[in-house]
């Protein structure tokens, strides 16, 4: 097969791309001008340098491919400002979308979230949950970003014949982080012993990103047009996770944990001074709010319909907190070298 991945550079983009290589298909990548890349440099692909609105280049990169693996994403939850996650979640899509529809894809694989699934705490959700207002304030902006964004591409598939479809990936760990990602900050922080607490009462659902990148070439063979698919290992705690990834690198875990109600006055201040200062405060009560997202979700339709065997995602923590570790020493030896 002939592949394009289109945000080869991202986190899983890269790990998505590598996947591919591996599997023996001919692969190509869209990257921005400038994008940092280490960690698909060493990989035989075709490059096409150009970013999401760029009609000519999206044109060219997906004549004669047969499958396109979407991996573009603004995840900075943060912003005061969101127009830049409706400009790239939504309005970069659909312009995406707009291309493939003519280009005569076998498939075109979505890289979503599954913060666009309803979920509530008490109950186990499924695919089948679903936002249905998506302009709901109560929803953060990126999470509106993320939702409208699937509903476009479930629309073209059910409207537009594209043959699409969504993966609603959870937080995602392993090695390769070049672009240290937030949730890999925080395993590099406990891998090099620099965290000062844990916060307290918040867990996530996991997925290890080499099994997320699986996930998403399946779905490519397997996965049934206009569906989407939940991938996730299990739900594990913030504090599992530091724990994890410290006894990895061999360092104490943080002894301190703090309970939530510290963490939002912690988060509530931190909007207030990106208020008072114009500045994105990356703990913030959008950001506490999306990190607080409890509820757990069933991923067996993604194991059933794609045959998806994930690793326990404690394994890609610990091989996190070893790339962070490796990463560290070598830049200690090219120092000391240089």
């Amino acid at each position: 097969m002939t592949a394009l991945v289109i945000g080869a550079n991202g986190y899983l983009g890269s790990h998505v791309t590598r996947r591919l290589v591996e599997d023996g298909h001919d692969v190509r990548v869209m990257v921005r001008e400038g994008a940092k890349t280490i960690g698909i440099d060493d990989l035989e692909v075709t490059r096409f340098i150009g970013d999401v609105f760029d009609d000519d280049v999206l044109r060219a990169a997906m004549n004669g491919v047969d499958d396109v693996y979407y991996c573009v994403v603004d995840t900075r939850g943060w912003l005061r400002d969101p127009a830049p996650l409706f400009r790239t979640n939504v309005e970069g899509t659909r312009n995406v979308l707009d291309v493939a529809v003519d280009a005569g894809l076998r498939r075109f694989v979505f890289t979503s979230s599954y913060a666009t699934v309803a979920r509530k705490r008490g109950r186990v959700a499924t695919e089948d949950d679903v936002i249905a207002d998506v302009n709901d304030k109560r929803l953060t902006a990126y999470v509106r970003s993320r939702v409208q964004a699937e509903n476009l591409v479930l629309r073209y598939a059910r409207e537009r014949g594209l043959p699409a479809v969504a993966m609603c990936v959870s937080t995602t760990y392993g090695a390769g982080d070049w672009g240290r990602t937030p949730h890999g900050a925080i395993i590099a922080g406990a891998a090099f012993g620099k965290l000062p607490f844990v916060m307290g009462g918040i867990s996530l659902e996991a997925v290890g990103v080499d099994d997320a990148a699986r996930a998403l070439v399946l779905a490519a063979e397997k996965g049934r047009v206009g569906e989407r698919y939940l991938i996730s290992e299990k739900m594990i705690s913030n504090a599992d996770v530091v724990r994890i990834a410290a006894e990895a690198a061999g360092v104490p875990a943080p002894s301190k944990s703090i309970p939530l109600p510290v963490s939002y006055a912690m988060a509530a201040l931190g909007s207030v001074k990106g208020r008072l200062k114009g500045t994105d405060e990356r703990l913030s009560i959008n950001s506490l709010r999306l990190m607080r997202a409890e509820a757990p979700v069933d991923c067996s339709k993604a194991r059933r319909e794609l045959g998806w065997q994930p690793r326990p995602v404690e394994e890609s923590i610990r091989e996190a907190a070893t790339f962070w570790v490796g990463l560290r020493e070598a830049k200690r030896k090219s120092a000391q070298t240089g």
